[in-house]
């Protein structure tokens, strides 16, 4: 607290003439990098010293992967973001075991855990893979399996995990938060398995792999790329945003920035939501497009947002900031 007092205590000096709401922001994005500076200090020392047994691989947008990579990493486990592996282009990763975790979008992953699979350079006795989904998992695995190989690896293990389903078009946050996926139970089973490291790939019928084709067809997504948009197509800041930079934070690809005029929104978007779903104010919306079109901009309950309750705001905005 005394560190961060500090920081304000010089904002204000050094920037007289500036609001105290100003001089808030600056000294949240002050804090944040140290906080950042701070735990990858601690991340650097640690993977100096000693080959990890378990290393953690993870994207999330809501918490859901987040909270899953920390319990399978356990106490002497390492977790290591992907967004921020992509950003410090970090590729190199030795451990006894490697495990990752990520959200499927129309039963594939995100194009940033695509790109860094085939970045990375990764180096273990046993390889795993969890892959999260609220609806329908399809043939995601046998599609992760796929892009693993392509990429040179063969993962020993892959299994899905039921979770609150965040794709607000389709669904209304406040309902999925009240089913019961027996999350826990499931997640205790998987780390189970890879403890005793199982080797094992979760079947995929004939009837996933022809749900997976017909949603391809429905929507003419690529799926040698997946859900890849542009964010200033599909999402805007409303006259609600209080310029509080979450979404500036929380975005793994640093589509938002803060001006004299607002937020600007601009970039490649995963479309996985950390955005709208994380701002405090519901002040990010989706833009509605034309007819026909798809997606159509629209959702279920606007009024309704989702985080893990495990999760905290400040480890999503550790996970995935792009400007620091």
């Amino acid at each position: 607290m005394l560190i961060f007092a500090a920081i304000f205590s010089q904002v204000m000096e050094e920037k007289k003439g500036i609001s105290r709401r100003t001089a808030l922001k600056m000294m949240g994005s002050a804090a944040l990098a140290v906080v950042m500076a701070s735990s990858e200090a601690v991340a650097l020392t640690s993977c100096a010293s000693l080959r990890k047994k378990r290393v953690m691989l993870y994207f999330s947008a809501t918490g859901n992967c987040l909270y899953v990579a920390r319990e399978l990493a356990g106490k002497d486990g390492e977790m290591l973001s992907i967004p921020q592996l992509m950003r410090k282009q970090q590729f190199d990763i030795e451990a006894d075991e490697i495990g990752i975790v990520y959200p499927v979008y129309g039963h594939m992953p995100p194009y940033m855990v695509r790109q860094f699979i085939k970045k990375a350079r990764l180096k273990a006795d046993y390889l795993f893979a969890v892959l999260t989904y609220g609806n329908r998992k399809c043939s995601a695995v046998e599609i992760w399996d796929n892009i693993a190989k392509k990429a040179g690896y063969k993962f020993d293990y892959i299994s899905t995990l039921i979770m609150v389903d965040n794709w607000l078009p389709n669904f209304d946050m406040n309902e999925q938060m009240k089913i019961d996926k027996h999350i826990p139970e499931n997640l205790k089973k998987i780390s189970s398995d890879v403890d005793a490291q199982k080797r094992w790939h979760e079947e995929v019928t004939q009837e996933e792999r022809d749900q997976h084709e017909g949603f391809l067809e429905r929507t003419g997504i690529d799926p040698e790329v997946g859900f890849l948009m542009k964010s200033e197509k599909y999402f805007t800041a409303t006259d609600d945003c209080i310029d509080c930079a979450v979404c500036t934070f929380v975005c793994p690809r640093g589509n938002y920035e803060l001006t004299g005029r607002g937020v600007r929104i601009e970039g490649d978007c995963e479309f996985c939501f950390a955005c709208i779903q994380n701002c405090p104010q519901k002040a990010i919306r989706f833009i509605e497009q034309e007819e026909g079109t798809w997606p159509d901009g629209k959702e279920v309950n606007p009024n309704a947002r989702y985080r893990n309750e495990n999760v905290s705001l400040m480890e999503l905005k550790m996970a995935n900031n792009q400007k620091i």
